[in-house]
This record gives structure tokens, sequence and C-alpha cells, in this order.
């Protein structure tokens, strides 16, 4: 299956939810509609992007081709290693798209104030994903160590949020 008929797999699966088992809930959010968003190529066979629905924002790990091989129990959780880190996920499957994987970043998705809005973010996250934090902490150590700010090192939002300015060792 190409990039485009899987992610497509997947929207259509989220989109029949949105309209069937979650409409009128209140953990959804009405600016926001079903969407995905940077969907690329990773690992062996699988594909990651972002969905973004009413309700809540994943990252999403999908099989490239059909297969049952990120299918998980119930409860159950694999991490998968990306540049930025390890993240722990967990698995769901849908007749349309087949098995999943997804590990939540907002859930409810409140904090949007709309779908541009929520886009933007999951477009950051997917940068962010694949930037290798340890090295940008290794850059801002050199900073650091030659007596330069290590605000004059680029930094990601990602590697901002998990402390990495000002959480340097002295």
């Amino acid at each position: 299956m190409a990039l485009t008929e899987t992610v497509g797999a997947l929207t259509a699966a989220f989109s029949r939810i949105a309209a069937t088992r979650m409409t009128g809930l209140p953990m959804n959010n009405p600016a926001l509609r079903v969407a995905a968003v940077g969907f690329r190529p990773s690992h062996e066979n699988h594909l990651v992007g972002v969905l973004i629905t009413p309700w809540a924002i994943n990252l999403m790990l999908l099989a490239a081709k059909p297969s049952r091989d990120l299918h998980l129990a119930a409860d159950c959780r694999q991490a998968w290693d990306f540049p930025s880190g390890s993240y722990d996920f967990m698995g769901g499957e849908e007749p349309e798209c087949g098995a999943y994987q997804f590990c939540s970043l907002f859930s409810p998705a409140f904090e949007f104030p709309d779908q541009a809005a929520a886009e933007t973010t999951a477009a950051e996250v997917m940068n962010a994903l694949f930037l290798d934090v340890e090295a940008n902490v290794d850059h801002q150590e050199a900073a650091r160590m030659s007596g330069r700010s290590v605000l004059q090192v680029p930094t990601s939002r990602r590697g901002f949020l998990r402390g990495v300015i000002g959480g340097l060792k002295a």
C-alpha cells in the first residue's frame, strides 16, 4: 500500500469513529476535525505521523503494508526509539486501517483554539521527533565550556521543554 493509501485508511477509520461512537461526547474539541499530519517512513516497513481528532492528538505508527505486526494486546505497551528518545506506544485496530500503535500527545485536546493551531503543533512534533536531543545537549555543553552563551545554540521546542536549557550540568 502507498503512503497516501495507508494514511487515507487511518483518516477514514477515525472519521467514522468521530461520526459514530465519539459524536457528542464532552471530551471533543468542536474546533478540531480528523487530520493526518507529517506521515513518513520510519523503522522497517512502518509509517509515523500525528493524527489529530476532536478528542485527542496522537503520534501514530502504522504498517506500510497490511500486517498484524503492530498488534498489541489490551493494556500492553511497546517502546519505539526515535532520534529524540524512546516512546511507549499502545495498540489499536480498526477495520479500515488494521493494527496501529499510538502514543498520546494531548488528550483531551482542549488547548487548541482551532485546526490550524493543532496542525502547526503536529508538524512541530514531527520535526522534534527526529531531532537528536543528545547531540543538541553536546553542542550546548561545548558552547558553555568555551564561554559562549548556550542561548546562542539552536534548540528545539522539545529540547527546551525537556529542560535542556538550564538543565546542563555545571
